[in-house]
């Protein structure tokens, strides 16, 4: 039976990547950290690429793909200056919603890669990327509902926040401990509640004001040009 695209797109994001990520960690001990995340980069890539081979996508949306990464760089860059407090998770749930969730995950994965050349490379990049690409893919499974709701957009966006410093808590303990420590991981949760109560909260505010002009700039450009 052939498998459907959707399905190995799945297989890739929800099993692979996550597989890549801690088998690296086990296997490498943290220390070929760039090694892994060009392995998450490559299969991250992989569905975006299948369908632009098959014409279901196109050089313009990869051209808008990359003014996302792009805008989601530059934020993280700009608002350096404020702790915890940045518009990736933005950009990347926006991206998700009107450009699906190849471009979701894409541009997650890639915001943290390349960013992270300015702000230091370590063992937590994989798990960013993984982290930030997941938000991106649940972003556009929602996107319906999420265009709809600003409540719900909120909700998700807090919830965004929570998931990827509980994703970020296991790197650190992996990190501290060299193998999963229970208790460690739940001082380092509790450690990190103000921090992922900021982060969250940022998420949400940071949505409420770049959700809607940027999703309908990207509205527009894909009626305009078929996207």
């Amino acid at each position: 039976m052939k498998k459907s695209p959707n399905f190995l797109k799945y297989l890739i994001f929800l099993l692979l990547i996550p597989a890549v990520v801690f088998a690296g960690v086990a296997v490498f001990d943290s220390k070929q950290y760039i090694f892994i995340a060009v392995c998450v980069s490559i299969l991250a890539c992989l569905p975006f690429f299948y369908a632009f081979e098959n014409k279901k996508t196109s050089t313009r949306k990869l051209t808008v793909l990359a003014v996302m990464v792009t805008f989601s760089i530059i934020g993280r860059t700009l608002f350096s200056f404020i702790p915890h407090f940045k518009p990736v998770t933005a950009i990347v749930v926006i991206t998700g919603i009107y450009l699906g969730a190849e471009s979701g995950f894409l541009c997650g994965a890639l915001s943290a890669l390349f960013s992270n050349f300015i702000f230091g490379q370590g063992p937590w990049t994989p798990f960013q990327m993984f982290a930030w690409g997941l938000i991106g893919l649940f972003s556009a499974l929602l996107s319906k509902p999420l265009q709809k709701s600003k409540v719900l957009l909120c909700i998700f966006s807090a919830l965004s926040g929570v998931m990827y410093s509980l994703l970020l808590d296991i790197s650190s303990t992996l990190w501290y401990d060299g193998a999963f420590n229970l208790s460690r991981y739940a001082a380092l949760v509790l450690t990190s509640l103000p921090v992922m109560a900021v982060y969250a909260a940022s998420n949400a505010v940071f949505l409420l004001i770049l959700a809607k002009p940027i999703g309908q700039k990207l509205t527009r450009i894909k009626i305009k040009y078929g996207i």
